[in-house]
């Protein structure tokens, strides 16, 4: 179970990577779209990978349970990447229209009056 759940985030780590590095838009935000969720499934993975265990200790259960920790903070990463991806799908919307394509640019471009001197 674990070595799939580790080779699931090294795989959407590295499609993250992969397209985070594409010079379009687009599928910057979907990198980093992927690039959250695997450090979610990843924080997630570090409160123990347990099944059938309660999140609450109590003096019924065993001394066996789940943390709760990893649970909330993946609850609370995933709010806020999404909304980081709504505000950056937005900003690329906006430069879409405004230059009437999604390239992003690395190099400056060269004018006529650089070229001449």
């Amino acid at each position: 179970m674990e070595l799939l759940v580790a080779s699931a985030i090294g795989t959407m780590t590295a499609g993250g990577v992969y397209l985070m590095l594409r010079l379009r838009t687009f599928p910057v935000i979907l990198g980093l779209a992927l690039l959250s969720y695997a450090v979610n499934v990843f924080l997630f993975s570090s409160g123990r990978l347990s099944i059938d265990m309660s999140p609450i200790l109590s003096k019924y259960s065993d001394t066996s349970y789940s943390d709760p920790l990893p649970q909330a903070l993946v609850l609370t990463a995933i709010v806020i990447s999404f909304g980081m991806t709504a505000v950056l799908v937005m900003i690329s919307l906006g430069a879409y229209l405004e230059a009437d394509n999604d390239e992003i640019d690395i190099e400056p471009e060269i004018t006529d009056e650089d070229s001449a001197t």
